[in-house]
């Protein structure tokens, strides 16, 4: 999930693009302001793309059976940009440092993952709307 509504309809047009569907949906949903703070939620906050963040991504990114112990996790979001510099990184052609640097000047936009059903507790459905996409 996002707050930006322009990344989850672009989210959207990207799946329907790769995986060849015509539409998709973005659902808007409704959470308390406190919900990262909900004592019985183990949740993981990552305030920008540092160190830590970008360790979490490439284990995600390099281990497929990755697990972790987190309902919730939020931060920066990993775009096509970012997974670019990420290449580069894996490729040798950008070293930890670089690759920090380059993640810097980037405008990331933020993402919630929900990983538990217990996490779903504190969402309230508001809506969907359905995103219609021209197949290329």
């Amino acid at each position: 999930t996002t707050t930006d509504i322009r990344q989850a309809r672009n989210f959207v047009t990207i799946k329907c693009d790769r995986k060849k569907l015509s539409s998709g949906y973005v659902s808007t949903f409704e959470v308390p302001d406190d919900f990262l703070e909900y004592p019985n939620l183990h949740i993981r906050i990552f305030s920008k793309a540092d160190e830590a963040w970008v360790n979490f991504v490439q284990a995600n990114r390099k281990q497929p059976d990755f697990a972790h112990e987190y309902d919730i996790i939020k931060g920066p979001v990993a775009n096509d940009q970012v997974y670019a510099s990420f290449a580069l990184y894996e490729a040798d052609l950008l070293n930890f440092h670089e690759l920090l640097e380059r993640l810097k000047v980037r405008k990331l936009t933020d993402q919630v993952l929900f990983h538990t059903e217990r996490s779903l507790l504190p969402l309230t459905f508001i809506e969907s709307e359905n995103i219609e996409y021209r197949l290329k």
